[in-house]
């Protein structure tokens, strides 16, 4: 008896190991894109404006369509709509390894591979609440949270050893075996049983969601590159400013508009898009805000983190991998760790705790930042951060799942996937606007106060956009400007400075954000003890 008890355990777990490795996937096709820069270039005559382009397609594509990609889940069923994104990135990965240009590799195999994301990412979250309960639903959430750390730790490792061992084809190639092998272990994921109404997919409510997150995406992701307010290097204007405030500004709008028109379609059709209990529980905005700050936290590492180790400590690909490890393990750990040994703790409790070492990480990381690299603070901070961010993981989904009902806490992994990549794009757009000003302010003010510096030369310096760079590019940008070599070697020193000044900036402004989401826990208030109190008074 023990033994048959004891293999039907085992089964249990086999789908969530499958759920597990589609999380570490949907990583992978970025992880690759993020170390194949310069292979991309080479074989695609690719420019760098291009594959910025292939990155937003994926971002904007999986964004914009995650939320449907939730609804149509209980319709078709998740298992099939599961299968459906799997052969999706199997396609396009297979596209992105054969592609002769750069067209195909970006219209073809990005899209893909961002349309099978839409589908994937909802149906492991909407799986999850369909197979497991109680300790075993908190249990399986903690477990793909880990999977994230996972590939945050492993990911850029893989994809770096891949590139450089066999090149981009054979890494994009290997993605599409892996997706095969995904679509072959979705046979040991059980069939959820669907909902006995009849349910009509809301195809009005898909297209204004996926225009009113595409406008508020693009304009939000883009302020770095076309500016705030006065125009960078915006492909157009609107009455003189950049389009990036508007475009997101009218995203808002249009998602407004579809808050009060799914209210309306709710009430005839029995389900929409967007079902009222989303919007009217504060249990499910706490555990939103925890998805979006763990992915703006792990986007928020890479756009400052990296960077600063490759272009100032001079790391390459595997060492910052390494380093990433720091993030990943303890993110791993705490993600698996914390549901099952602080079982008895309220989530509420739980998310606070991570939203605090979360804040308390950067301090650390600001601090270990020097003018031609890092101290070991910078590690220590970061497997700080990862603790918050695996036990932010561990909670975020079930919070969201224990306070609605079965079907829409099934639905709610669109939402939850999409809140993870709006969290990311507000982040990489808040902390690219701090870095941009601060860096360019910092070292205006820096040669005002230098007496080495002539008037001419910061007069001519001041017309320059400077951005995150290393000493050479930044000697190159200066290359135009007659000076003294001394004023050289003072400019670059003063830019090393002001360089590192920012990213401090841009780390407590992560710090921040993370104290300010502290405020959404005051909502969590159903938790497994009264969780089927809660479900009956839904029902009524």
């Amino acid at each position: 008896m023990e033994t048959v008890l004891k293999q039907k355990k085992q089964m249990i777990y086999l789908p969530l190991i499958v759920l597990m490795f589609t999380q570490i996937g949907t990583s992978g096709d970025n992880a690759v894109l993020s170390v194949a820069t310069n292979s991309l270039i080479t074989a695609l005559n690719a420019s760098m404006n291009d594959i910025q382009l292939a990155n937003m397609v994926y971002s904007l594509c999986a964004g914009a369509f995650m939320v449907a990609g939730g609804m149509l889940g209980i319709i078709i069923g998740w298992k099939k709509n599961f299968r459906i994104g799997v052969i999706l990135a199997i396609v396009g990965e297979l596209m992105l390894a054969i592609s002769t240009n750069v067209v195909m590799f970006t219209w073809g195999g990005r899209l893909l591979v961002g349309l099978g994301a839409s589908f994937m990412i909802p149906s492991v979250l909407g799986l999850i609440p369909g197979i497991y309960s109680g300790k075993e639903r908190v249990f399986a959430f903690g477990a793909i949270g880990a999977a994230t750390g996972i590939a945050a730790a492993a990911g850029p490792i893989v994809a770096g050893f891949l590139l450089d061992a066999f090149g981009f084809r054979v890494a994009f190639g290997a993605l599409a075996v892996y997706f095969l092998l995904i679509l072959i272990g979705s046979y040991a994921i059980p069939d959820v049983e669907r909902s006995a109404q009849r349910l009509k997919m809301d195809v009005r409510g898909t297209i204004v969601a996926a225009l009113g997150l595409f406008l508020f995406l693009i304009g939000i992701s883009k302020i770095s590159v076309w500016g705030l307010i006065t125009p960078l290097q915006a492909p157009f204007t609107v009455f003189g400013i950049s389009p990036s405030l508007p475009l997101a500004a009218l995203g808002i709008i249009v998602l407004a508009l579809l808050v009060v028109m799914e209210k309306s379609i709710e009430q005839k059709n029995g389900c929409a898009l967007l079902p009222s209990s989303f919007l009217k529980s504060a249990q499910v905005r706490a555990g939103l805000f925890a998805s979006a700050i763990v992915f703006l936290y792990l986007g928020g590492t890479v756009m400052l983190v990296n960077p600063y180790l490759q272009v100032v400590g001079g790391f390459n690909a595997v060492q910052t991998g390494i380093a990433m490890i720091c993030v990943g393990a303890p993110m791993f750990l705490a993600s698996m760790g914390v549901p099952k040994y602080a079982a008895q703790i309220h989530p509420k409790t739980i998310l606070r705790i991570g939203y605090i070492l979360l804040a308390v990480s950067v301090i650390p990381m600001a601090l270990s930042l020097q003018e031609n690299g890092v101290s070991i603070g910078m590690y220590i901070g970061l497997i700080i951060a990862g603790v918050g961010q695996g036990m932010l993981s561990s909670q975020a989904s079930n919070v969201v799942a224990l306070a609605v009902n079965e079907r829409d806490a099934q639905q709610s992994g669109g939402i939850q996937a999409t809140a993870r990549n709006v969290g990311q794009a507000i982040g990489v757009a808040v902390l690219g606007m701090v870095m941009i000003f601060t860096i360019n302010a910092n070292l205006d003010s820096g040669m005002k106060k230098d007496n080495q510096i002539s008037a001419a030369v910061i007069q001519q310096e001041e017309t320059k956009n400077v951005s995150f760079m290393s000493d050479t590019a930044f000697i190159s940008t200066l290359s135009d400007i007659p000076m003294k070599p001394q004023e050289q070697q003072e400019l670059v020193r003063l830019n090393a400075q002001a360089r590192m000044h920012s990213t401090q900036y841009a780390l407590y402004v992560l710090g921040i954000l993370s104290l300010v989401c502290i405020l959404s826990t005051g909502g969590i208030t159903i938790t497994k003890k009264n969780r089927r109190k809660h479900a009956s008074k839904q029902r009524r």
